[in-house]
């Protein structure tokens, strides 16, 4: 499973709680983590949860961030990437589903990678949000306008699986189904 995580911790403590609650899940359910491979941030607090339970952790980092000494030591293994888009690539092959927690650029950059890959067909992949203290709910309305705005088809929009628990949002990617849609909504 891959999991998006911020670098930072948020402005809430109920971020923390849900990085180190879907840790867990993971780990229960015998899930290896897939994740960013920093020490810091939600993706730290997720990686030491999954952890702390028994749980197999693949962190993927570029080059320059492990440098930085940003990456976390203490991994079931640590892969190491020349670019980010290496990075994102790596993760993706690694990982049957994909899980955004609350982030900044970098998340959102990553999520909106795998959901257009899935759009164009280029992998199959269930994905979620942990809607942490309705952190995504703005982009999710956007989503919702975008349908209504006829640049997203519905089918596209419900590749988005959105949960406020972990355990809820694991249950709803075991059961989903990745659809197979033509992207473009006018062919004129």
């Amino acid at each position: 499973m891959c999991v998006f995580a911020g670098s930072s911790f948020g402005s809430r403590p109920e971020y923390g709680a849900a990085a180190a609650g879907l840790g867990r899940a993971l780990a229960a359910r015998g899930h290896t983590l897939v994740y960013g491979g920093g020490r810091v941030g939600l993706m730290g607090v997720l990686a030491d949860a999954a952890l702390a339970a028994g749980g197999r952790v693949i962190g993927v980092i570029p080059e320059a961030l492990e440098q930085l000494e940003v990456a976390h030591q203490g991994l079931s293994e640590l892969r190491v990437t020349a670019t980010m888009h290496e990075r994102k690539a790596l993760m993706a092959e690694l990982s049957a589903a994909v899980v955004a927690l609350p982030g900044g650029f970098g998340t959102l950059d990553e999520l909106f990678e795998i959901l257009t890959w899935n759009q164009l067909g280029f992998c199959a992949k269930p994905f979620g949000l942990l809607d942490v203290a309705d952190y995504y709910a703005r982009l999710l309305a956007h989503l919702d306008h975008a349908v209504a705005e006829r640049f997203l088809q519905p089918a596209h929009r419900a590749l988005v699986i959105c949960r406020s628990s972990a355990v809820e949002l694991l249950d709803a990617l075991d059961d989903a189904i990745v659809p197979s849609v033509d992207k473009w909504l006018d062919r004129t």
